[in-house]
Formats: structure tokens, sequence, C-alpha cells
């Protein structure tokens, strides 16, 4: 949930179809009756609508790795890279802790002080970056190996965090390590951090005519590694003595990546020599920081706190195109601010 001045098409596509699909899941979650949550429907929201997270901290990494490539062909030296990287984690702390202060400050009265505290998706992004910032003192091509390395042992140590139980460190420090199912902890979710590092080094390694084949092997790639990942997950061996599939389970962090790659093939192919075109998807990406900020304002905050919980299938699937509709609006409007801001500026 980044934004740059350089983009690149393809990745604020996936990132506008992650907020997207963040978008119906969130609305699904909040206002959909309590027993009507064991359809189709809901499942099926809840599962794609589980996908956003790990796209957001996969491009993440996409964008990471490109600064550190980029300041590795400035010459920076690995501590001054260190340096930048731990001033973007401070960036990202920053924006999660004003985030958790303006949703409690909404909800005075209702949300407990503990809520400042808790550990969302921005929070494990700065966590994230902060930890893997080390890899800046290694050359691109050292990352991508690394990275990719570093991926693989976050996602199979999961379980093992997990089975330390509860008592091993205080709650705020747990929630910022250990799986949990409201928290989005460094295992495993970091995992989708390092491999979007491996993934931006890969790519920044590709001469530009050649990015179009290196896409197709980055999409035969993902189909493969989802595909054995699902194969295996189906398998009664396992190497830990517990290991819940839905909260740390190394299998399902590859099945996530393998689709994650699929998207980023099929959307290269989708916006190729569509740089000039408007796209809603794509302004939808552009804007991905505010749109998930007011949006889960207005559907976990009070000011629709009436129908939490009330509605049917049809009516949530309704009240998901309007906070679409509204959320794109607001994108348009975030970038005729910025545009005119910045002709004013010259």
């Amino acid at each position: 949930m980044t934004s740059n001045s350089s983009r690149l098409p393809y990745l604020d596509w996936v990132r506008g179809i992650a907020a997207v699909v963040m978008l119906q899941g969130h609305v699904f979650h909040s206002f959909l009756r309590s027993d009507l949550r064991e359809g189709g429907p809901y499942l099926v929201s809840q599962f794609v609508g589980g996908m956003p997270p790990a796209i957001f901290l996969f491009l993440l990494g996409i964008t990471f790795g490109f600064l550190l490539d980029s300041q590795e062909r400035k010459g920076l030296p690995g501590l001054l890279r260190i340096r930048h990287a731990l001033k973007r984690s401070g960036f990202l702390f920053a924006v999660a802790f004003l985030f958790r202060f303006q949703l409690w400050a909404f909800s005075l009265g209702i949300s407990p002080v503990s809520d400042l505290l808790r550990v969302d998706v921005l929070n494990c992004m700065g966590f994230s970056v902060a930890i893997l910032s080390v890899m800046a003192l290694l050359t691109t091509r050292q990352r991508a190996r690394y990275c990719a390395v570093a991926g693989v042992l976050i996602a199979a140590a999961s379980p093992v965090w997990t089975a330390l139980g509860n008592d091993w460190a205080p709650l705020l420090v747990r929630q910022y390590l250990v799986p949990d199912k409201i928290a989005f902890g460094f295992f495993p979710w970091a995992a989708f951090v390092a491999f979007g590092m491996s993934t931006g080094s890969i790519l920044r390694l590709t001469d530009t005519p050649q990015t179009g084949t290196a896409m197709q092997w980055i999409g035969y790639t993902g189909l493969a590694l989802a595909f054995s990942a699902y194969t295996i997950s189906n398998m009664s061996l396992t190497i830990y003595s517990s290991s819940d599939f839905w909260l740390n389970s190394p299998a399902l962090v590859l099945i996530k990546l393998g689709a994650i790659l699929m998207l980023l093939a099929f959307a290269y192919l989708w916006t190729l020599g569509t740089q000039n075109s408007w796209s809603w998807i794509r302004q939808m990406g552009k804007t991905s920081l505010i749109v998930y900020w007011v949006h889960i304002e207005l559907v976990y905050g009070k000011l629709f706190g009436y129908w939490k919980e009330r509605l049917t299938v049809p009516l949530v699937v309704m009240s998901s195109l309007i906070l679409i509709a509204l959320m794109l609006g607001l994108s348009m409007l975030q970038t005729a601010w910025q545009t005119r801001r910045n002709a004013s500026a010259r």
C-alpha cells in the first residue's frame, strides 16, 4: 500500500485487484447475518478475501527490492542502505500507529485502549522491513536468492513459533512474532515480503526486452508452486507435531504465493501496451492506502453499526458494490488533488 512516482502498471493493477477483493471481503465479514455464514457466498468471499494482505505484503517486498537495487546502482554503501530501509520501516510504523489511533478515537467509549497496540498489516509491514533490512548488505543478485530462502525459512518456522505456547513472552511481543488469527505477526506473513524482495530483485536483473519471458516463467512457477503445495498439504505426512492449515501452514503460504505469482504474470500481460490508458482497477491500486484507511472506518466503525450482521447476501453484495464505487470516487479525488498540487508546485 505504497505510492511511487515511477509506477509500473501491472503492479498497480495487482494492487487494485487486492483492494477490490479486500473491500468485498470486509463488507461480508461485517454485515452478513450470522445465520448465513455457513453458506457458500460467505465462505467463498472470506476464502478469496484472505489473499489481499499477502498481496500487499508481497508488493511491498517488490518495491523494497527495487529501492535497494536503485541504491546499490547509485553506489550507496551497505550500511547506508540499511539506514534508508530503517527509515522506510519507521514511516510504515508511524502510519500504522496513526491509523490505529484514528480508529480508536472515532470509536471512543467502545474500542479499548489496547486496540492502539493491535498488530495490523501496516505494523507487519514496518516490522518486516526492519528485520529484512539486513538484506541491503547483499547485491541484487544475492538478494534474489537469499530473500527466497528467507521466505521459505519464515514459512517453515511458523508452526514452531505457535508450539511455543502463550507464556514465553508478553502478549504484544507474541502478536508481532507468533501466528495469530486476528493479528499479522512476522511468522508467517513476513514470508511474503521476503518473496516479494526476491521477485523484485529478479525483475531488476532482467533486461527490459526479456521481461515478458521472465513473467511467463514467473507464472509457470506460480502454477507449479501452488499445485505442489496443495498436493503436499493433502498428504498425512508432516514434520510438525501440530500445525493449523489456516493459521501457520507453510503449504498455505506457498499456495498463496503461487496464486500471487500467477496474478502478477497475468497483470503484466493484461496491462501490456496500456500505460497511457485509464483503468479503474489500476486507479484503485494507485491509492490503495487511502482506500484501506477510509474503508475500515466505514465498514467496522460506528457510522453503520446498526446494520452490522443484519444483511442478507443480496444486500451485502449491493453494499459491496456501493463501497467499491465510493472508494473509486475517493481514489479519483486524491489523484486529482495530487495532480493539481504537483502542477502548482512547478
